[in-house]
């Protein structure tokens, strides 16, 4: 079984920001396979159901994304999962707005939710699926960009987004991380 963790805050409040598109990834994808994110356990929201003929469980966690760890850590220990069995969606500010990359492993490179993760699971070697929001222009600070919403003129381009982000992790899932990372890692951002 493979869990694919969306990383994001809890609430109305944080619905549409830039920080949940990884909660948006995952419904992108529960939909589109079928998968109802209707159990609570383990301080998540999730789904159990297949991706092409492989056994998913789709995750949200409503830990706030600073402690994501506290939910995915226990969900894959009662499992008795190995790290290589995660794969986590999450925003990413390094990366220009509309781009999709995948990444085996690595540091947390400041992401919060993910310093968290590793620290849980004990090890940074899961897969994780990176969705560029760019960086705020001006003197805007970081943490208000992340938690500000997408615009009215990025929907579109946001469902595009989404749309790949559930295609790479497809992707891993069927060709495994390296022939994902051949096949996303060199595409253009996805344009407006």
């Amino acid at each position: 079984m493979r869990v694919i963790v969306g990383l994001g805050n809890p609430g109305k409040r944080y619905e549409g920001t830039r920080h949940n598109v990884g909660f948006e990834v995952i419904e992108q994808l529960a939909g589109h396979h079928g998968v109802a994110l209707k159990e609570k356990k383990f301080k998540a929201l999730f789904g159990r159901g297949y991706v092409h003929g492989e056994a998913v469980m789709l995750v949200c966690p409503q830990t706030f994304m600073n402690r994501s760890g506290e939910s995915v850590g226990p969900l894959v220990g009662f499992y008795k999962l190995g790290v290589e069995s995660v794969v986590v969606v999450h925003d990413d500010l390094d990366l220009p707005l509309g781009a999709v990359k995948v990444k085996s492993g690595g540091g947390h490179g400041g992401h919060n939710g993910l310093r968290d993760l590793v620290s849980k699971l004990g090890s940074a070697d899961f897969h994780r699926i990176r969705v560029g929001i760019g960086r705020p222009q001006g003197s805007m600070a970081t943490s208000d960009w992340v938690l500000s919403r997408w615009a009215v003129s990025q929907r579109e381009q946001l469902q595009r987004i989404r749309e790949r982000a559930s295609e790479a992790i497809e992707h891993l899932l069927l060709q495994g991380p390296l022939e994902a990372m051949n096949h996303f890692n060199g595409m253009e951002p996805v344009e407006t």
